[in-house]
């Protein structure tokens, strides 16, 4: 399984996820995900007619390959071990679309020459929405399919969770759980995180000045605060979301499961005791 230990590239996260679709559902072919996934591809790199090519220092393409990478190995790790209710090929590509688009709300229109995307923070979750919403109906998911993708993406709000959205099938909440935890430990386990906190700051600091936020009243003033603060980010805000909201299923990451070391948490970890460690030099 892996980890997510090391930037990955468009061609090993495409190989990684047929493999373990195989793995899954030998009976079936994955077609939607590659389209998806070309499509969106095409967005961050500015080869789509109607947006620029992702300016956002932080969430960019490889972050939604990252979390991309992390919800496949969740539910590999809950369809394979047999866990109720069970995961069709097809759910699973649903909430492979919904990753796929979950931050394509930080993409500008070509029109839009102020500032990067991360102006957009506030409203990445709805404008990633309405660009789920344009689009993918005219590659074959249906308005019933659509409603779950759009829950699942709502799911990575920080303030939400699936039980605040109603899912046609149970299933598919669990599936939304996955997207969310997956955007959670697909960036903290990321190789890079500690690096990248400085990015992550001035994309919030960025949306800060569009939203006319009084410094007063902004969450992080300096990066110092937000470096100082991740992490009891991590262990006072999103391990409990995790294991409340988000229903615990990261412990579906644990290879093998269930008594398995658990990679990403590992990572995490592992990053998180880097930052505490800078901290104090």
């Amino acid at each position: 399984m892996n980890n997510g230990s090391h930037l990955i590239t468009v061609d090993q996260l495409e190989a990684i996820l047929t493999t373990s679709f195989l793995r899954m559902f030998p009976d079936t072919t994955i077609h939607l995900v590659p389209e998806i996934f070309d499509h969106v591809q095409a967005m961050f790199e500015g080869r789509h007619p109607d947006y620029q090519a992702s300016d956002t220092p932080y969430h960019n393409l490889q972050h939604t390959m990252q979390v991309l990478l992390c919800y496949n190995g969740i539910m590999e790790g809950w369809h394979m071990s047999g866990t109720e209710p069970r995961l069709t090929p097809r759910q699973y590509e649903l909430g492979a679309c919904a990753v796929l688009f979950h931050d394509t709300g930080y993409l500008k229109l070509r029109a839009d020459t102020q500032g990067t995307g991360a102006k957009y923070t506030f409203t990445h979750v709805l404008r990633s929405c309405s660009f789920a919403s344009s689009y993918l109906p005219r590659h074959g998911i249906t308005l019933t399919e659509l409603d779950s993708i759009l829950a699942m993406i709502r799911c990575t709000a920080f303030t939400q969770g699936s039980h605040h959205f109603r899912f046609q099938e149970p299933i598919d909440g669990i599936v939304g759980c996955a997207v969310a935890t997956a955007d959670y430990l697909g960036q903290i386990a990321a190789p890079d995180y500690p690096e990248s906190l400085p990015l992550l700051f001035a994309e919030l600091k960025e949306s800060d000045d569009y939203a006319n936020i009084p410094a007063a009243q902004r969450r992080f003033k300096t990066l110092e605060e937000l470096v100082t603060d991740t992490p009891v980010f991590w262990r006072k805000y999103v391990q409990p979301r995790l294991e409340k909201e988000l229903l615990g299923v990261y412990r579906f990451l644990a290879h093998p499961y269930p008594d398995g070391p658990n990679p990403y948490v590992d990572a995490v970890n592992a990053n998180i005791g880097r930052i505490e460690k800078n901290l104090k030099a």
